[in-house]
């Protein structure tokens, strides 16, 4: 079946109809705890199957499940794209939203609402995406895979880890996975511009556990051993550690490319590079592993010198270190073999970056560079964590990536309150990932 033309999309009408699917979608609560995703996993599989195409439903745990539903291809372009996207979203506090979060309110020109951005939204540009090459009945050359997974927001286990440990067979034959990641931004480490950083690669979880002890006794009696004040200047040692620059393959082409556009120093300058990405936080944790005091506690009453003090650390780690190493060198700037470091929670993989100039990459970048006025396409390194690590480590080239000009207003909403999404942005998003794919599958 011949399909038609690209400009037969009513873009108008396919923006409505996004529209009132992302409204409904955010309506339904998948707060991560406790998830109950499989009320949106049927939501999106019902859209699949009212235009006749089938649906897979996988129970991961009771009321969590994926979906997934595929296109078929003949093949001659190689193996499946996949599209990733997730079911779940972080908690709410309500009191502190001026909009209610769970009702998809659009308001000045906002999509408002929890999974807006993340990633609600991206999930159904890609769902539009399936609909209309299967509307249009589009030649493929490859299969196109839409999968919704539960629980990305509190680490996959009943997520696409699950899917890996017990069905990875529904991953087999996939030459690339487009999912959640950096999209465009307009001002990096002080610099502006229309810049795109598909992520290429991620950054790895090391919560640590710091702790020191001592004997305590009455708050009336003088001490050098209390072990508050041992752990807060260990906590201080940490904040003054000046760690310095590290650059992979992917962040010294991002760097080059963007001094070249003249949006940040020459590297060869590194004081100037340096001085410019420590001046924008976002920016510098692309070059640095990070470490933030995240909790503190010591004592049980005002006159009680505590026996014991302890603090955690949220550090986020540059591919290629592990948390072993990390660990030694944080203890080496402790420099106190009384205050133990021990791992809290790990989740650090070894470094697999995907191709920046694979296909995927080069659509993306054509896309944009055709769609966006002085557009610059970059690798990006993400310093969250996605189900792309995941996909990464069993093989499959990730893509970090949503085709929209994010603002800074947008991006403080991610995990924060009052989170939206332009409808500009919404509507950018939608026809830039049908053209993304577009260029990959056909």
């Amino acid at each position: 079946m011949a399909g038609r033309a690209p400009d037969a999309i009513d873009w108008p009408a396919v923006h409505r109809e996004a529209l009132d699917i992302l409204q409904r979608y955010i309506r339904i609560d998948t707060s991560n705890p406790p998830g109950n995703e499989a009320p949106a996993a049927h939501f999106l599989g019902e859209i699949f199957e009212a235009e006749g195409l089938e649906c897979d439903y996988i129970e991961t745990h009771p009321n969590r499940e994926l979906v997934m539903t595929r296109l078929r291809g003949d093949g001659s372009r190689g193996g499946a794209l996949l599209l990733g996207n997730h079911l779940d979203v972080v908690p709410v506090e309500e009191e502190s939203w001026d909009v209610p979060p769970f009702e998809g309110l659009v308001r000045d020109g906002r999509i408002y609402g929890r999974g807006a951005l993340d990633m609600k939204g991206c999930g159904v540009m890609q769902l539009m995406t399936v609909l209309l090459l299967h509307r249009l009945g589009v030649p493929l050359g490859r299969d196109v895979i839409f999968l919704a997974v539960p629980d990305e927001e509190a680490g996959s286990i009943r997520g696409i880890r699950w899917v890996i440990r017990h069905r990875p067979e529904l991953l087999d034959g996939i030459d690339f996975a487009l999912n959640e990641g950096v999209g465009g931004i307009t001002e990096f480490a002080g610099g502006e511009g229309r810049i795109f950083m598909p992520t290429i690669d991620e950054k790895g979880v090391a919560w640590l556990r710091l702790r020191a002890t001592g004997p305590g006794g009455h708050g009336s009696v003088p001490t050098t051993e209390n072990p508050a004040v041992r752990l807060l200047s260990a906590l201080l040692r940490l904040a003054e550690w000046d760690r310095g620059l590290t650059f992979t393959p992917g962040t010294t082409a991002l760097v080059e490319r963007l001094a070249d556009a003249g949006i940040v120093p020459d590297p060869a300058d590194r004081s100037a590079l340096a001085a410019a990405l420590q001046s924008d936080p976002r920016s510098h944790a692309m070059f640095v592993h990070t470490l933030n005091v995240t909790m503190v506690e010591a004592g049980i009453k005002a006159n009680v010198i505590p026996p014991r003090a302890e603090a955690v650390l949220d550090c986020r780690l540059l591919p290629g270190e592990d948390i072993e190493g990390w660990m030694e060198s944080v203890r080496r700037q402790i420099d106190d073999p009384l205050v133990e470091v021990e791992p809290e929670a790990r989740d650090v993989y070894g470094t697999n970056p995907s191709d920046w100039e694979s296909e995927l990459f080069v659509a993306i970048r054509d896309t944009m560079t055709s769609a966006v006025e002085d557009a610059i396409v970059v690798p990006g390194l993400a310093t969250f964590a996605t189900d792309n690590r995941f996909l990464r480590e069993f093989g499959i080239p990730a893509y970090g990536f949503i085709p929209c000009l994010l603002s800074p207003e947008e991006l403080s909403g991610l995990h924060a309150h009052n989170e939206f999404l332009t409808v500009d942005n919404f509507e950018m998003g939608t026809e830039l990932t049908y053209e993304i794919v577009r260029r990959v599958v056909t």
